[in-house]
């Protein structure tokens, strides 16, 4: 019955599409309106984008006290260009006997299914702590709607007072991971003035943009050898620092007006990635360029053998709890100190031309949450 009551709740969320360049409201309605159906007292955190558009990140919470249960999960999901299925398109659940596919269905719709209907299926009985749920839009653009959650939620000031362990619910094959990369990105900008290159009228953005980036080429070599930015416990063990660049011109006989260079970098715990920032911005100052902090979030770590890991583990009868590579929500809540990140799925299935989860992942995810709401809640 649970795992219906799951595939249920995804088939809802997946069939409301939510890719962040659209606003969220609907799907966020939604889920608030099912929450309080379910009991909970809801609040809501709504901003506009760059594009106009309205973002919505849904905190719910039930019973009170210390302690209990918070899951985190967000909302929207990445673009959907193509499609291999013609019995559904990609924001229809489509079922075969042992998978899921959909926009979302693993990356993580199917994560917050799973959450919803365990607890639904101790709905009727009494809380000894709080079980709290955030929501939020625009994971995927750069933790944005988990930002304004922090600045703006009542409810989550509620809830670093009472200090839950705390489940980001991203999938990782329902293993618990106390430990995640950060990401930062960058981006510096050289202007010229656009010219035919055959004549002297056009100045080439590309002149100022090159001393840059070979200032650029050694740090990278520098993250790349450099123990101090190596870490062996994750895997890639170094902060992966990727350099993008581009001219935005579209024929050889244009002289460039705007050159880009954009850097993307994975901190781990314990590494000085605000040193790393100022010297690039330092880099782009000296050669004249403007420079531009797109996202920085900081990487996770929760203590390997903290109590709430090892009973989170027991929970999932596993040994070790693992780190990962990717980020997270998590890296804007750094106030609550019990955090892991466990979900069903695969992170490899997540944002694929064909997105799906197990059948047998929604049921396991399903009973695991539950026995969670059970150990810390109930």
């Amino acid at each position: 019955m649970t795992l219906q009551r799951a595939l249920d709740y995804q088939r809802t969320l997946v069939n409301m599409p939510s890719v962040s360049c659209d606003s969220n409201r609907p799907i966020s309605e939604s889920i608030e309106t099912t929450l309080q159906t379910l009991g909970f007292q809801t609040e809501t955190v709504v901003y506009t984008d760059e594009q106009q558009l309205e973002k919505v990140s849904v905190i719910a919470t039930r019973g009170s006290g210390t302690g209990g249960l918070l899951y985190s999960a967000h909302s929207d999901v990445v673009p959907a260009d193509a499609w291999s299925f013609p019995e559904a398109g990609p924001f229809e659940c489509f079922q075969t006997s042992e998978r899921v596919y959909g926009r979302g269905s693993c990356d993580m719709k199917g994560s917050l299914a799973c959450f919803l209907a365990a607890v639904e299926s101790v709905a009727d009985r009494e809380l000894r702590a709080p079980l709290s749920i955030i929501c939020t839009s625009d994971e995927e653009l750069g933790f944005y709607g988990a930002g304004h959650v922090v600045k703006q939620s009542h409810l989550y000031r509620q809830f670093v007072d009472q200090q839950p362990v705390t489940i980001i619910g991203e999938p990782t094959l329902l293993e618990v991971v106390h430990a995640h990369k950060g990401v930062y990105v960058f981006k510096a900008i050289a202007w010229g003035r656009a010219g035919h290159s055959s004549t002297s009228h056009g100045i080439n953005a590309n002149l100022a943009m090159i001393p840059f980036l070979q200032e650029m080429l050694s740090l990278y070599h520098e993250t790349a050898e450099n123990p101090l930015w190596q870490d062996t416990t994750f895997d890639p063990p170094g902060i992966s620092w990727n350099i993008g660049i581009n001219d935005f011109t579209y024929a050889s006989n244009i002289t460039p007006e705007r050159s880009e260079c954009t850097v993307c970098f994975r901190p781990m715990p314990n590494q000085p990635a605000d040193d790393l920032m100022e010297r690039a911005r330092k880099a782009a100052e000296k050669h004249g360029l403007d420079f531009i902090v797109e996202t920085a979030a900081p990487p996770f770590h929760s203590p390997s053998d903290a109590d709430y890991v090892r009973d989170l583990l027991e929970l999932a009868g596993q040994q070790a709890s693992r780190t990962v590579s990717y980020a997270s929500d998590a890296a804007m809540f750094g106030d609550l100190k019990k955090k892991v990140i466990c979900g069903p799925g695969d992170i490899v299935q997540a944002h694929t031309e064909d997105e799906w989860i197990s059948l047998d992942q929604l049921e396991q995810g399903t009973s695991l949450y539950r026995r969670m709401i059970e150990r810390f809640c109930l």
